[in-house]
C-alpha cells in the first residue's frame, strides 16, 4: 500500500460499462448453431474473444450446458492433469481504513474485533498450519497504514524462516491492496509468489456506491490498474477476481475478460490465477442480504465452466465460501485450486478458534471441514492433491508458465511434482483412512496418466521420500 505521492493512474480505462452491456444483450438469445461454434472454438483451447464469452452466458439450452461443462472438464484435464493445488489462507489484520458496505472488515463496523499479528504471533499462526500439512498460503491483509509494503515483506520474510523439522512453507502469495510500483518492489524481495487483487464489482456505478468516495478503495482506477503496477514492478504472476453478487454476474464475468485482454496487450501474460468468491454472510452486514443480484448454483456453475473455457491456461481457484457438496460438484468443471483446512479468523490457527467466530472474521465460511478430510475426498475422487511450489522456484512463472501450458507442456512437470508432494502429505501426516485413499490414487496416475520417462522419474521421486527425503520435484 502506497502511503505517499498520489494515488493516480495514466493508462486508460478499459471497462466500457455500455459496450458490455450491448455485448451480452447482442448475444442474450444465440441459436444452437452459434453455441456450437463457440464450443468447438473453446475445445481448441485458444482462449475466446468477449463476443464468444457472451454467446455462452446467453445460452440457455440445457443440453447445450451439459456440452459445455464436458468441454470445460476436458480443457482442465487436458492441460493440467487430474490434479487440484491446495493452499490456506493466512488472515494477518483486520485493520482497515476503508468501508466497504459488503465487507465485515469496513472501518464503520463496531461488532470485529480488531487485530494486527505481530511477527511471533505470525510465527505461532506458521507452526500451527505446518502441523496440519500446509505447504502454500495465501496471506491477507486489510487495507491500512500500519500494514503497507515494508510490514508485508517482514511478515512474509517470517513466514519463510519457519522450519519444523523438513517442514516448511513453500510458497507464499499475497492479498492486499494495491500499490505503488515502488512498494510493489518492496514486497517482491521477500520472495512472494502471486500478487491477488480483486477488483470487487467491475461495474463502474456499483464500485461507487459500495466503496466510499472518501476512503482509498473508491479511487476504481487505481484498483483496476493494481495488477499492471505489480508487472511494471517484476511481479510477473498476478491474480484477479471479482465478488459475485455485488453486481450482475454475467457483467463481471464480462470485465474480468477485459482485463485479461488488457494485461495480455501490455504485458504479453494474462493473470496466473481467477477467483469467483460470492458474498457471504458477515457479522453486522445486511448488505449481504440485500442484495439485488444473488448469483444461483445454477448460474455460478455456468460462469466457473465458461470462466475454463475462456481462459484455458489460467487456474481456476474455487474457495471455502462454498458448502462441501456444491464445492465438489463445480471441481468437475475447471476448478484448479481449492483452500482447506480454512480458518480466517486473525490469530485462528494457534489460538484454535472455532471455526465460525464472526466478530473475528470477514465472512461466514461454508466449508468448515479439516484438511485431511478434504484431502481423503479428492483422493476418492481420484484427483490428485497437491502441494507442489516447483514452477516458482524454477523460474516456471508468467509468460514462461504460459507459454508451457499453451502447447500442454506444463503437465509434465505437474503431474510428477503434484504426486510427490501429495506422497510427502502421506507420509507426514494423513490418517490412515486418507493414507489408504492416497496411495491407491498414485498408484492409479502413474500407471494411467504419466508416461514413459516421466513415470520412470516420478517413482524415482517417490521412493526417495519413502526414504525420508523432501522437497524432490522436477
Amino acid at each position: 500500500m502506497s502511503h505517499s505521492g498520489s494515488r493516480e493512474e495514466k493508462r486508460q480505462d478499459f471497462i466500457n460499462d455500455n459496450h458490455i452491456w450491448d455485448i451480452i444483450h447482442k448475444n442474450s438469445n444465440p441459436d444452437n448453431r452459434q453455441v456450437k461454434e463457440v464450443l468447438a472454438k473453446a475445445r481448441e483451447m485458444n482462449g475466446l474473444k468477449p463476443e464468444d464469452v457472451a454467446v455462452l452466458i446467453g445460452n440457455k439450452d440445457p443440453e447445450l450446458i451439459e456440452e459445455m461443462y464436458g468441454i470445460a472438464r476436458y480443457v482442465k484435464d487436458y492441460i493440467y492433469s487430474n490434479r487440484i493445488v491446495l493452499f490456506a489462507p493466512f488472515y494477518i489484520s483486520d485493520l482497515c481504513c476503508n468501508d466497504c458496505a459488503y465487507c465485515g472488515f469496513r472501518a464503520s463496523n463496531k461488532e470485529v474485533v480488531r487485530k494486527k499479528l505481530n511477527l511471533d504471533e505470525v510465527a505461532l499462526e506458521t507452526e500451527a498450519l505446518l502441523k496440519m500439512g500446509h505447504k502454500r498460503l495465501l496471506m491477507v491483509y486489510g487495507e491500512h497504514y500500519s500494514t503497507g509494503a515494508q510490514y508485508i515483506a517482514d511478515t512474509v520474510s517470517k513466514v519463510y524462516s519457519i522450519k519444523q523439522g523438513k517442514n516448511e512453507i513453500r510458497r507464499v502469495n499475497i492479498n492486499a491492496a494495491p500499490m505503488s510500483v515502488a512498494d510493489y518492489k518492496i514486497v517482491k524481495d521477500a520472495g512472494i509468489g502471486t500478487f491477488q487483487i480483486f477488483q470487487e464489482t467491475y461495474h463502474h456505478e456499483t464500485y461507487g456506491r459500495v466503496h466510499p468516495k472518501k476512503t482509498i478503495k473508491g479511487n476504481y482506477k487505481w484498483r483496476l490498474f493494481g495488477l499492471h503496477r505489480a508487472q511494471e514492478a517484476g511481479l510477473d504472476d498476478v491474480a484477479i477476481g471479482a465478488l459475485f453478487g455485488l453486481y450482475d454476474w454475467r457483467f463481471e464475468v464480462m470485465g474480468m475478460m477485459y482485463h485479461t485482454l488488457d494485461m495480455e496487450k501490455e504485458f504479453g501474460v494474462g493473470p496466473h490465477t481467477i477467483s469467483f468468491p460470492r458474498l457471504e454472510p458477515a457479522i453486522d452486514t445486511p448488505f449481504v442480504n440485500q442484495t439485488p443480484y444473488p448469483v444461483s448454483d445454477a448460474d455460478f456453475k455456468k460462469l466457473v465452466a465458461i470462466l475454463r473455457l475462456a481462459v484455458p491456461y489460467t487456474g481456476l481457484i474455487l474457495t471455502c465460501r462454498e458448502k462441501p457438496e456444491l464445492r465438489r460438484e463445480i471441481m468437475k468443471l475447471g476448478v484448479s485450486q481449492i483452500d482447506a483446512g480454512s480458518n480466517i479468523g486473525i490469530g485462528a490457527y494457534h489460538e484454535s478458534q472455532k471455526a465460525q467466530e464472526l466478530e473475528r472474521q470477514q465472512f461466514q465460511l461454508a466449508d468448515n471441514r479439516p484438511l485431511d478430510e478434504v484431502i481423503r475426498e479428492l483422493a476418492e475422487d481420484g484427483y490428485v492433491p497437491s502441494f507442489c511450489t516447483a514452477c516458482y522456484r524454477k523460474g516456471r512463472t508468467g509468460d514462461h508458465f504460459m507459454g508451457l501450458a499453451r502447447k500442454a507442456f506444463i503437465k509434465q512437470f505437474c503431474a510428477p511434482n503434484a504426486n510427490c508432494t501429495f506422497q510427502e502429505y502421506l507420509e507426514d501426516f494423513a490418517s490412515e483412512a486418507t493414507r489408504i485413499a492416497g496411495e491407491k490414487v498414485i498408484s492409479r496416475n502413474i500407471s494411467e496418466e504419466i508416461e514413459g520417462k516421466q513415470r520412470d522419474l516420478t517413482v524415482k521421486m517417490i521412493t526417495q521420500i519413502k526414504n525420508g527425503e523432501r522437497d524432490v520435484y522436477v
